[in-house]
C-alpha cells in the first residue's frame, strides 16, 4: 500500500509539474493480478484497484492499517470498469458487471475479486473511508430489478445536466449517498459525458468539508484530460489519461476538459454526505 500525505495550499502553489503529478496523481491503477492500493492521509481515504486475471484476488489490511482486516474499522464502495466480475464477501457471492457497483459495509472480512472470463478480466475500482456503524452490503445497478441485496439507482439520482452549446452535457449517477445506499461518509457515483462535451465541473466549487477522488476512464490511448486544481485564485492542472485517478483535497477545485468526452468515477469522505454541500466559484475569481 502507497502512502501519500497531505499537502498545504500555501505549498502547492509553488510545485513543479512532476510535485503536482506525484503528490494527485494516482497513474499506475489496474495492473493484472494485482491488488493495488492508495492511502491518503487526506480524510483518511484509500484508493485502489483490483484485477483478476489468472485466478482470485484476496484483499488484506496489510501493515499500514493495523487491522486484522481491511474493513475492521472502514467501509468500501466499488465501481467495476471492465469485464463482468464476482466479489466473494464472506461467503456470498455476488456478480459484478461493468458499470456495477457494490457498497460494502464494516466489518466484512474475507474479500476476493475474480473475474468470469479471463480474456476480459474486471477492473474493480476501490474507495475505502473510516467508519463507525456497520450498514448493509448491497449490489448497485444502474437498472433492472430490485431484489435483496440489489439496490437499483433510483431515477431521481440519474442526473442530465448541462449542454451540447455549453460543451458539458452529462449524466449524474449516483451510486453511494443517503436515501439510497447508506454509508457512514462515503459518497460515491459516476459521470457520463455525451459525445461532443468535454468539460465536466465547471463552473467549479469546492467544498471544505469533504476531499475527492476522480478517475478518468472510457477514453482511447491518444485522449486526455486537463484536470484543474489548486485554490480559485492559484489553479494549476495535471495531464490525465485513460484509468487515471487524481486526489483532490478539501480546499481545491476539480473539474477537467478533455479532447474528447469520457466518463468519470467521484468519490467523497469527509464531514458530511451532502451532495449538493458546495462553494461555488465565480468564474471571474479563477485565475
Amino acid at each position: 500500500m502507497e502512502l501519500r500525505t497531505a499537502a498545504s495550499p500555501k505549498d502547492v502553489k509553488h510545485y513543479t509539474t512532476d510535485r503536482l503529478r506525484e503528490e494527485f496523481l494516482i497513474d499506475d491503477l489496474f495492473a493484472p493480478d494485482e491488488i493495488k492500493l492508495v492511502y491518503s492521509h487526506i480524510d483518511r481515504i484509500i484508493t485502489g484497484s483490483a484485477v483478476p486475471v489468472k485466478g482470485t484476488l484476496t484483499l488484506t489490511a496489510g501493515e499500514e492499517l493495523r487491522a486484522e482486516y481491511f474493513l475492521q474499522r472502514r467501509e468500501m464502495g466499488v465501481i467495476n470498469i471492465g469485464g463482468d466480475g464476482m466479489i466473494v464477501i464472506d461467503g456470498r457471492q455476488y456478480r459484478v458487471n461493468y458499470k456495477e457497483g457494490m457498497y460494502i459495509g464494516m466489518g466484512a472480512k474475507d474479500i476476493s475479486f475474480a473475474s468470469v472470463d479471463a480474456a476480459k478480466p474486471a477492473k474493480f475500482y476501490l474507495n475505502s473511508a473510516p467508519a463507525h456503524k456497520t450498514y448493509p452490503t448491497v449490489l448497485i445497478r444502474q437498472d433492472g430489478e430490485a431484489q435483496d441485496g440489489v439496490v437499483i439507482v433510483k431515477p431521481e439520482n440519474k442526473v442530465e445536466l448541462g449542454t451540447l452549446e455549453e460543451s458539458n452535457h452529462r449524466v449524474i449517477c449516483k451510486y453511494i449517498l443517503p436515501g439510497q445506499v447508506e454509508s457512514c461518509q462515503l459518497v460515491m457515483g459516476m459521470t457520463k459525458l455525451m459525445p461532443g462535451s468535454v468539460w465536466n465541473t465547471m463552473p467549479c466549487h469546492t467544498h471544505d468539508r469533504r476531499m475527492e477522488v476522480y478517475l478518468y476512464f472510457d477514453m482511447p490511448k491518444d485522449a486526455l484530460v486537463f484536470h484543474y486544481m489548486g485554490e480559485p485564485n492559484e489553479t494549476r492542472h495535471i495531464i490525465m489519461r485513460n484509468e487515471q485517478a487524481v486526489i483532490s483535497p478539501s480546499w481545491s477545485i476539480h473539474a477537467g476538459s478533455g479532447t474528447q468526452a469520457y466518463t468519470f468515477i467521484w468519490g467523497m469522505v469527509g464531514e458530511n454526505q451532502e451532495f449538493t454541500d458546495m462553494d461555488g466559484c465565480a468564474m471571474e475569481d479563477l485565475r
